[in-house]
């Protein structure tokens, strides 16, 4: 790490008041549970883990596809086009405009992203939320991209995997956003009547409609470290049964104990795990280790 340019070139700029468009706002991420100060550059090499705590941050969408993928090399599956804006809905800004923002910031055209590749050899179809886009929260657009993904994988007869993300359905979009739980539900159980594994991975957090529908339905649930996991958030849930909620609720590792996900697993171990379910699943052998060759004396 060259610390001249990357802090106090950026610090002595600052106090001068240059502009440096060359270092970027986020140069320093703090982890949420210890503190620490983490560079940037460190914490994406390290698949977004803080180091030190083993903390998981969220993970872009863009950065989750390229580490699933052997060799980071996958067809990306094109974005369906759905009606913009059907209910010309505004809030404190319009909701064109929000879509405009979203697409600037993250570069894509909704909150899920898919691909078609191999996982240690297995074919499979990967869907992706990005939270940075509204939330990942579940739209038109967001559901027919999914569906069309299951098509897809129905056509190369491969499993799915997802990794939801998201805080729930989209308001902007009203009950168009709502019937999107039905339609992925169907397409969920298109996978299961031809006999294709559907794997769910669990990353922080999802929720809400999300979890109401296509988030719950996987043949397995993995889950990450520490994700939140859930319907209605915890604040609400204790405002309306005015009870103190258990330590560690709605969490991945709660979960896990009491027998709502199959298994938490770091996200370093993600492929490999992925890899060794669907090889199971799909009757597929598994790698044979060739045994070390033994000496022997004459």
């Amino acid at each position: 790490m060259n610390w001249i340019t990357n802090y106090v070139r950026p610090r002595i700029n600052s106090m001068l008041g240059r502009p440096n468009r060359d270092v970027p706002e986020n140069l320093w991420i703090k982890c949420p549970e210890t503190g620490e100060m983490v560079f940037h550059k460190d914490l994406e090499e390290n698949k977004w883990v803080i180091p030190a705590s083993g903390f998981h941050m969220k993970m872009p969408a863009k950065a989750r596809l390229k580490d699933l993928f052997d060799g980071g090399e996958y067809e990306s599956l094109p974005q369906p086009k759905v009606a913009q804006d059907p209910l010309k809905f505004r809030d404190s800004k319009k909701y064109v405009d929000r879509l405009k923002d979203s697409r600037l910031k993250t570069e894509q055209e909704d909150t899920i992203l898919a691909g078609l590749g191999t996982v240690e050899g297995v074919k499979l179809v990967a869907v992706v939320h990005e939270f940075s886009f509204i939330g990942g929260s579940l739209g038109m657009a967001a559901g027919e991209a999914i569906v069309k993904a299951c098509e897809r994988a129905l056509a190369e007869k491969c499993p799915l995997v997802i990794f939801p993300a998201s805080g729930g359905a989209r308001m902007q979009e009203g009950i168009l956003s709502l019937m999107q739980l039905p339609r992925t539900t169907v397409a969920v159980d298109m996978l299961k009547e031809a006999g294709l594994p559907y794997i769910v991975v669990l990353t922080n957090p999802t929720t809400g409609g999300v979890t109401a529908s296509y988030a719950m339905l996987g043949d397995i649930h993995i889950a990450e470290p520490g994700a939140e996991i859930g319907f209605a958030g915890k604040r609400v849930i204790e405002q309306t049964l005015r009870e103190k909620l258990p330590e560690g609720f709605q969490t991945a590792e709660y979960l896990l104990e009491h027998g709502m996900v199959d298994m938490v697993v770091k996200r370093h171990d993600i492929p490999s795990t992925l890899a060794r379910i669907l090889k199971m699943l799909m009757r597929q052998p598994a790698e044979q280790v060739a045994p070390a060759p033994v000496a022997v004396s004459a």
